[in-house]
C-alpha cells in the first residue's frame, strides 16, 4: 500500500509540473541586436506621469456646471499636443500594465511562477537604455525596473509599503509625496554640481508613479468624490513639476512629457479582467518632438464624455499601450526595448519624414529579430501537429448537474423503497435548486453589498432535527454578531473612520475560535455538525461582501438532508449491520468495528460521485476561486486594511476552504453512519479525479486576465491535488469531529 502510494503521488507530481513546462513558459527572448536610428532625437529627456487606476471617461469626463477636473492638461490637448485613448490588455494590473508601458510587451505568463508579483526573466526597457533615470512612487513597482536594468543608473525614491492603507481618509497623500519629493529633488540639485551634470545630459528619463487615484479607488471606488478630487490633485501636481523642470532647465524646448495611466477600473472598485472602463486609459503627449494640437472637424465621437468636453473638433489619436514604449524611445533617441512588441504612432511624432521613415525602419527590424529567434526555438522543440484548440470552462453546468440531482430520489424510488419522507424529498430538491443559483452568479463584476437583513422562519419539527434551545440561541447570537461586525466596519470604511479596533478584535477572535469551539461540544453526530457550521459560517460571514454569505447555510442543509437520506436508502436495502440505530444517537467518537466495515457495493460508487461532485461545487459553485485570481481586498476589511498580500491571501485561501471542510465533515458522517471503508473511498475517489483532471488539462490557458489564467490553473491543480489533499483534510475533519477538549475542574484540557 505504501509503494502504491509512492508510486501514485510521484506520477500526479510529473502531471502537475508538466503544465508550467507546457504552458508557462516565458515568450521572452534574448540575443536580439539593439537598433539605433542614425540621426539625433527631438528631445534631451522625457518626464512620464503615470496616474495608476485612471480611467479614461473618468479623465476626459467635465463636471456637471461643464467646468473640467483638470484644467491644466485640458489646455495642452487643445493647444499644445496630441491625445488620445490608449487601450491596455488584460490583465488589468500595476504590474503588466507598466511593463507594457516601458517596456513594450505584455503579459509574461512565466510569471505564475513568481505569483504574478514580478517578472522571473530579465527583460529590456525604456529606463535600461536610458543614459539615467530617477522615479519616484511605490514600492512595489519602482523596483522591478531597476532589479533588470544593467549597470547601475535607475535610481528609485519610494515611500514605505506600509502607507499604502485601503482605510485610510484620503489616499491621495501618496500622490502628494511624489510630487514634494520631485521638488525637492530639483532643488537640491541646484546644490550638487555632480547632479546637476548628470540631469543637463541626454537620453534621461523622469518617471513619477502616483499610486493615489488607484487607492482611492479600491477603497471609495471611482465613480466617488475622493477620487474625483485626487484627479484634480494630480492635475495640479503635474502643472507644478512641468513649471519646475521647464525653469530648471532653462526652457530650452528639449523636454517631452507623457501623461497616462497603466489600467482603469470598474464602477465597484476592482481590476483584473477586460472591461472598457479597466481597459481604456487617457493618454496626452506634449513637448519636444511631439506633434501640436491638431483640428479635425470631420471625426465624430461615440464616447459621451467626449462629447460633453467639446473635443469633437480636436484630433484624437488612440493607440495600444505598449505602442508608448517606442514613443517614448524615438522621442529621446534610445533603442526601443529589446522585447517590445509595440508599433510606433507616428502621428505623435512631430519631425521630419526621414526621421519618421528611419524610426519606423529600427521599429519594423527590431520585431522581426525577435521572430527570427522566437522561430528558431519554435522549431526545436514544436511538434505544432499535437496542439488542438479545446472547449477553454462554464460554471453554469454545476448548476444543471445540481437540478439533475434534485430528482435522485424520485428516480431512483428512493420515496416508495425506504422510509424516505416526504419532507426530506422535497428538503433535498429545494435546497439542490437554492444551490444550483450560485454558480449562475457573477464571480467578479458585482458591487459588494454587506446589507444583512435577518429574517425568521418556522420550520416542523423533526427528531432527526431536534436541536436544544440553547445552540439555537447561541447560533443567532453569533452569527448577529458577526453581521454586525461587518456591516459596521464597511459602514465605517465609507465614513472613513478607518477599521474599527473592536471590530478587528472580533474578527480575529472568531476566526481563531472556529478552530477551538468545535472541540468543546458534545461529539454526537447532530451536535457536533452544528458546532462546526456555526464556528465556519461565522468566518466566512465576515469574509463576504455580497451574496455568497449564503452559500454555506444553503450547502449546510444540504448535507443534513443527504446525511438522512443515505442512512434511510442503507437501511431500506438490509445493507446497514445496526438497522436500529438512528443518527441522533450516532457518536463520532466511537471507535468502528473493522470486521463490521462492509464491502465495497455500487450504491458506494453513486456516494462517492456525490461527493466528489459537491467538493467541486464547493471550490467552485461561489467563484471563490476566481475572487482571489481577482483582487479585490474588500472581503478582508474586517480583519485587516494595510495591504498585506499574504495575510490576505491566506485569509481568502481559508474563505475558499470552508465549504470543502463542510463537505468533508458530512463524508465523515455518512462513512461512520454507513460502515463505509475510507480505502476504498479514496481508490474511487482517485479515479474519478483523474479522469477529471484530463479534462481540465486541456483547459489550462496561457493568455487573458489573472481572472482566466489563475481560474484555469486552480481548476487543473485543485483536482490534480484532490486525492492527496483529501487525504490530509480527512485527518483534520476527523479531529474535528470526534475529537473533544474536555475542561476539568483543575482546568486540564485534554482530547477525549
Amino acid at each position: 500500500m505504501v509503494t502504491f502510494f509512492v508510486v501514485g503521488l510521484l506520477v500526479h507530481i510529473v502531471f502537475f509540473v508538466s503544465i508550467f513546462d507546457i504552458y508557462f513558459t516565458s515568450p521572452l527572448v534574448h540575443g536580439m541586436t539593439p537598433q539605433y536610428v542614425p540621426l539625433p532625437p527631438p528631445a534631451k529627456r522625457l518626464v512620464l506621469f503615470v496616474a495608476d487606476g485612471l480611467r479614461a471617461d473618468s479623465f476626459y469626463k467635465p463636471h456637471v456646471n461643464g467646468s473640467t477636473r483638470v484644467p491644466f492638461l485640458r489646455n495642452i490637448i487643445e493647444k499644445k499636443g496630441m491625445w488620445g485613448i490608449s487601450h491596455t490588455r488584460v490583465p488589468t494590473e500595476s504590474r503588466p500594465g507598466h511593463v507594457a508601458l516601458i517596456a513594450g510587451f505584455y503579459e509574461d505568463v512565466s510569471a505564475v511562477a513568481k505569483g504574478w508579483k514580478e517578472n522571473p526573466v530579465e527583460f529590456d526597457s525604456v529606463f535600461n537604455e536610458s543614459r539615467h533615470t530617477w522615479s519616484w512612487g511605490s514600492p512595489d513597482i519602482l523596483p522591478m525596473f531597476a532589479k533588470g536594468a544593467t549597470g547601475d543608473h535607475v535610481y528609485t525614491h519610494s515611500y514605505p509599503a506600509v502607507n499604502e492603507d485601503f482605510a485610510s481618509t484620503d489616499a491621495s497623500t501618496l500622490d502628494t509625496w511624489v510630487f514634494d519629493e520631485v521638488k525637492a529633488f530639483f532643488k537640491y540639485a541646484k546644490e550638487n554640481e555632480t547632479l546637476l551634470s548628470r540631469l543637463h545630459q541626454d537620453q534621461n528619463v523622469f518617471f513619477l508613479h502616483l499610486l493615489g487615484l488607484d487607492t482611492n479607488g479600491h477603497a471609495h471606488r471611482p465613480l466617488s468624490a475622493e477620487y474625483m478630487d485626487n484627479i484634480g490633485l494630480v492635475d495640479a501636481g503635474i502643472a507644478e513639476i512641468v513649471s519646475i523642470v521647464e525653469e530648471f532647465f532653462g526652457h530650452d524646448d528639449s523636454t517631452a512629457y507623457i501623461f497616462t495611466s497603466d489600467h482603469g477600473m470598474t464602477s465597484w472598485g476592482s481590476h483584473g479582467a477586460g472591461l472598457p472602463s479597466e481597459t481604456l486609459t487617457p493618454l496626452v503627449a506634449w513637448g519636444a518632438g511631439v506633434q501640436a494640437a491638431q483640428r479635425d472637424i470631420s471625426q465624430h465621437y461615440e464616447d459621451d464624455y467626449m462629447r460633453e468636453w467639446k473635443l469633437d473638433t480636436l484630433k484624437r489619436v488612440d493607440v495600444n499601450q505598449a505602442d508608448i514604449a517606442p514613443l517614448m524611445s524615438s522621442l529621446i533617441g534610445v533603442p526601443i526595448p529589446l522585447n517590445s512588441v509595440g508599433v510606433l504612432p507616428l502621428n505623435y511624432l512631430n519631425n521630419t519624414q526621414r526621421f519618421k521613415a528611419e524610426s519606423m525602419y529600427a521599429n519594423s527590424i527590431q520585431i522581426l529579430e525577435q521572430f527570427k529567434v522566437k522561430m528558431s526555438q519554435k522549431k526545436e522543440t514544436t511538434l505544432s501537429f499535437l496542439f488542438t484548440p479545446f472547449p477553454f470552462f462554464y460554471r453554469a453546468m454545476l448548476s444543471v448537474g445540481l437540478i439533475v440531482l434534485a430528482g435522485w430520489p424520485i428516480v431512483s424510488g428512493l420515496t416508495e423503497k425506504s422510509k424516505v419522507t416526504t419532507n426530506q424529498t422535497l428538503s433535498w430538491i429545494l435546497s439542490c435548486l437554492c444551490l444550483a443559483l450560485f454558480p449562475l452568479m457573477p464571480v467578479v463584476g458585482r458591487e459588494p453589498n454587506v446589507t444583512l437583513k435577518s429574517h425568521t422562519s418556522t420550520q416542523e419539527r423533526s427528531s432527526d432535527f431536534f436541536l436544544p434551545g440553547c445552540v439555537l440561541c447561541v447560533c443567532m447570537a453569533t452569527v448577529a454578531l458577526c453581521a454586525y461586525v461587518l456591516t459596521s466596519t464597511h459602514s465605517s470604511l465609507q465614513r472613513k473612520e478607518g477599521l474599527p479596533l473592536v471590530n478587528q478584535i472580533i474578527s480575529w477572535s472568531t476566526l481563531i475560535s472556529s478552530f477551538v469551539v468545535p472541540l468543546l461540544s458534545s461529539t454526537r453526530l447532530f451536535h457536533r455538525l452544528l458546532s462546526i457550521l456555526l464556528s465556519l459560517v461565522s468566518t466566512f460571514l465576515l469574509l463576504s461582501t455580497g451574496c455568497e454569505a449564503l452559500f454555506p447555510p444553503v450547502l449546510s442543509c444540504l448535507m443534513f438532508v443527504w446525511i438522512n437520506i443515505e442512512q434511510e436508502a442503507l437501511q431500506s436495502k438490509g445493507l446497514c449491520l445496526f438497522k436500529t440505530l438512528q443518527l441522533s444517537s450516532t457518536d463520532f467518537s466511537d471507535s468502528i468495528d473493522i470486521t463490521k466495515i462492509r464491502q465495497l457495493r455500487l450504491d458506494d460508487i453513486r456516494r462517492s460521485y456525490f461527493f466528489v461532485f459537491f467538493i467541486i461545487m464547493a471550490f467552485f459553485g461561489t467563484g471563490n476561486i476566481a475572487s482571489i485570481n481577482s483582487f479585490d481586498p474588500a472581503s478582508v476589511y474586517c480583519f485587516l486594511t494595510v495591504f498585506n498580500p499574504f495575510i490576505m491571501g491566506a485569509l481568502m485561501m481559508w474563505k475558499v476552504l470552508i465549504p470543502f471542510v463542510i463537505v468533508m465533515c458530512t463524508f465523515e458522517s455518512i462513512q461512520v453512519s454507513t460502515q463505509l471503508s475510507s480505502r476504498s473511498l479514496f481508490l474511487i475517489v482517485l479515479v474519478i479525479s483523474d479522469l477529471m483532471a484530463l479534462h481540465f488539462f486541456f483547459l489550462v490557458q496561457d493568455y487573458g486576465s489573472w481572472l482566466d489564467i489563475g481560474t484555469s490553473i486552480s481548476h487543473y491543480v485543485i483536482v490534480m491535488s484532490m486525492t492527496i489533499f483529501l487525504m490530509v483534510l480527512s485527518v483534520f475533519t476527523h479531529i474535528l469531529t470526534s475529537k473533544r477538549i474536555l475542561v476539568g475542574r483543575r482546568m486540564k484540557m485534554h482530547f477525549r
